[in-house]
């Protein structure tokens, strides 16, 4: 397993980018349940700007990148989460982490995590005659977040994030267990999770809809999909993988700096 889990992580570093998309289906949305992991992170697409620049002032830029020696490890987080307005709340997370030892070994934890809370007693918000669904026969090279809504004062967010941070937060789960479900007493609300050779797998089964996140490096696929046909619902998505980086010697600093003047002179 630690083999398997090791390569679906390098995988996953080759194949995803930093996305995030967001929806708000209401008059009057609530605010979507971000998870702590992406507080720190403006999730607001509207923010999100692009600037087009010709080739020739690209070929003139210079800077500064992560090279394939620097990255000693990763720690992926993936969480899904569904409030419904009765008070029930699925939710699916877990955690993979790879860290390379000084002679290039490497060694791979994960924890899961799947739960059903709350009382459930009042009305789930789901309409039987409100239909959204199509989003799951999409297939894209890449990463893909896909969002279907209908009804009225629904929030949900897809984010997907990449970011250098050698002190990423490990969630909450069990430790080396590859995987997690819990269900309602009626199993009309399930949640699970699964880390395997093949990729991961997450999943949030409610009377109101369903929202998945499948990571699959085999393909080169990551996809996030939010289906909701109902109200008042708050679904988040999230991904973020957190690459580690090992220090720098002050002989290969010195080393790129002399390197970098030479490529500036030329």
């Amino acid at each position: 397993m630690k083999h398997h889990l090791s390569q679906l992580g390098l995988a996953i570093c080759a194949t995803m980018c930093g996305l995030t998309s967001n929806v708000f289906a209401s008059e009057s949305a609530g605010s979507p349940p971000v998870p702590e992991f992406l507080a720190s992170h403006d999730i607001d697409s509207a923010a999100i700007k692009v600037q087009m620049v010709d080739d020739d002032v690209l070929a003139n830029q210079t800077g500064k990148y992560a090279g394939a020696t620097m990255i000693s490890g990763f720690v992926l987080s993936v969480l899904s989460q569904w409030q419904l307005p009765n008070g029930v709340t699925a939710l699916a997370q877990g955690t993979l982490s790879a860290v390379q030892n000084a002679v290039g070994q490497v060694s791979t934890t994960v924890n899961t995590l799947a739960s059903v809370t709350g009382g459930g007693a009042g009305n789930s918000g789901a309409n039987p005659n409100a239909q959204a669904n199509g989003g799951q026969s999409i297939s894209v090279n890449g990463v893909s977040q896909i969002t279907q809504v209908a009804g009225d004062r629904n929030a949900g967010s897809n984010s997907a994030i990449i970011d250098f941070n050698n002190s990423a937060v490990t969630l909450a789960g069990t430790a080396n267990a590859p995987s997690a479900a819990a269900s309602n007493s009626t199993g009309s609300i399930k949640a699970g999770i699964s880390f395997g050779s093949n990729g991961i797998t997450v999943a949030l089964q409610t009377p109101a809809g369903l929202a998945t996140q499948t990571i699959t490096p085999g393909n080169g696929q990551i996809a996030q999909l939010l289906q909701i046909a109902g109200n008042n619902q708050q679904v988040a998505n999230a991904l973020q993988l957190h690459l580690q980086t090992q220090q720098m010697s002050a002989a290969m600093i010195r080393q790129l700096g002399v390197l970098q003047a030479l490529q500036n002179r030329r």
